[in-house]
């Protein structure tokens, strides 16, 4: 799934209006039914339902919902805001099809405002504004929104929370944004809608299929994807019958520390579990018993060092490495860790530790081979490449990194961004906020080893790894719950997680 910035959503509509024959109020109605249909199907008709209209065509989208809501049985009591006296074309003629109705709570605001009373039994519908809005609210409109941010009815915002932009919020005025419960958007979420701190706006994200234009879609390029069930499918490599271990390659994991050594088992039972041939794990020498027990599928290489890894020696016959779980970041490790990286000649995997050593230690970023994969959460990545604001921010330097070093920048979170060296950015759609858990990150890096190790091209290893490692937590999740996943309880659900895809 493409995903498309504001002016590109409009250049759609503008297609869907013409490639299909219809007139824009055709498409408002089709956006206003669905809508409404998600309503009818959350909330009866005890409901008392305020509708709050803006003088757009979002307006127009709020005006056709309040008119279905009412046809269908619905208490509805609506206000448009019309301060300039100036509508949209379309939120005109929606206006007008409203009071054809009759007998319906109507209220045209043109300068004085009685705000109707929002209790916990009241449903608001906000369609102030919609994704176009490209300066923050202020004057009546924020009073407004503020207003409805300060009652305790439940709020489903249309398209998006009025106040919030599409894309960067950098420069928005918090307080002048609405914080919903549910938004309905259309076809496609906006890209605001995949950043943590707007959560708190947004709420739970539905997304209504109104039919689109598929070629304008097609045709419309974009630097920005969602990855879905369908995509990953065709990822997957198909095993004939006379394969052997040889084929799906030896990955070379460099993991553990006395203490950490749970890293090091979680990354390499999951590099296993995900296909890889033969897993082979460094770590230190008192290591060695922990891993034979815990995964006896592994071949352990022991470090002459007892608590920490000190020489990892050629890895040149290894099909893909991997750096970094629960290693720490002691100076011997550090030097081990610039040594393997500067031998290396093809992509390798860093996460956790291995990340951190690189942030501490000048220029050691420009011995990353090219195309190799960086799993960083956010606090990592800051330690990488320097703060951000807020996560378009961080998500935009994570591109520029990705295209300066041609490296692969798995930026973790709810909607993990896997960042290449194109600058394309492949958005995850699968997991649940039971993997904030700890061995989560080792589990992923083993994974992504193990794609690569089966020679999947690195991109495909990282967004195949990244779908995978959510989907196992999807399936994991109804057998546990968001309070008691641990790591291990994702690892055993990736066999499950292959089969389903292959349905």
């Amino acid at each position: 799934m493409k995903l498309f910035s504001t002016q590109d959503i409009k250049e759609i509509d503008k297609r869907t209006i013409k490639d299909q024959g219809i007139k824009s109020i055709d498409l408002m109605e089709r956006a206003a039914i669905a809508c409404s249909d998600e309503i009818m199907a959350r909330w009866d008709l005890s409901t008392n339902i305020v509708l709050f209209a803006g003088p757009g065509n979002n307006g127009g989208d709020t005006l056709a919902i309040a008119r279905i809501l009412h046809e269908n049985g619905y208490k509805t009591d609506t206000y448009l805001f019309n301060p300039k006296h100036r509508l949209s074309e379309d939120c005109q003629i929606n206006k007008e099809r409203l009071l054809q109705i009759g007998d319906i709570s109507f209220h045209e605001i043109t300068q004085g405002f009685e705000p109707p009373f929002l209790s916990n039994n009241v449903l608001v519908v906000d369609g102030i504004f919609g994704s176009g809005l490209n300066a923050p609210c202020d004057g009546g409109f924020a009073s407004v929104i503020q207003y409805i941010n300060g009652g305790e009815a439940q709020v489903v915002s249309i398209d998006i929370p009025s106040g919030l932009f599409g894309e960067d919020n950098s420069n928005n005025i918090p307080r002048n944004i609405i914080k919903a419960n549910l938004t309905l958007t259309f076809d496609f979420p906006k890209l605001s809608m995949l950043f943590a701190e707007n959560e708190k706006y947004t709420g739970e994200v539905v997304i209504m299929e109104i039919n689109l234009s598929q070629s304008a879609k097609a045709e419309i390029p974009s630097s920005y994807f969602m990855t879905e069930r369908s995509d990953v499918k065709k990822f997957i490599n198909k095993r004939n019958k006379f394969a052997h271990k040889g084929i799906f390659g030896k990955a070379f994991l460099v993991a553990g520390s006395y203490g950490m050594m749970g890293a090091a088992v979680l990354s390499a039972k999951a590099c296993a579990h995900t296909g890889a041939g033969v897993t082979y794990v460094h770590g230190p020498d008192a290591g060695c018993s922990v891993m034979q027990i815990s995964v006896p599928e592994v071949i352990y290489k022991a470090d002459k060092n007892p608590k920490i890894i000190t020489v990892v020696g050629d890895t040149k016959d290894y099909t893909a490495v991997g750096i970094g779980p629960g290693i720490g970041t002691d100076p011997n490790t550090a030097w081990a860790v610039r040594t393997v990286l500067k031998d290396l000649k093809r992509p390798c995997v860093i996460d956790a530790d291995g990340l951190n050593i690189i942030a501490s230690t000048s220029e050691l970023i420009n011995s990353v081979p090219p195309n190799s994969i960086l799993t960083p959460h956010p606090k990592e990545f800051e330690r990488l490449f320097g703060k951000t604001n807020n996560s378009y921010e961080r998500l935009k330097k994570a591109i520029q990194m990705a295209v300066k070093y041609s490296v692969i920048i798995v930026l973790k979170g709810a909607y993990t961004a896997v960042c290449l060296p194109s600058g394309a950015v492949h958005f995850n759609s699968t997991g649940n906020p039971g993997m904030a858990t700890a061995g989560s990150g080792d589990v992923l890096t083993g994974m992504i080893l193990s794609l690569l190790a089966q020679n999947y091209l690195p991109e495909h290893a990282a967004i195949l790894g990244v779908f995978l490692h959510g989907f196992a937590g999807d399936i994991a999740l109804p057998q546990t719950s968001e309070q008691s996943m641990q790591a291990s309880d994702i690892i055993k659900q990736i066999a499950t997680a292959y089969r389903q895809l292959k349905i």
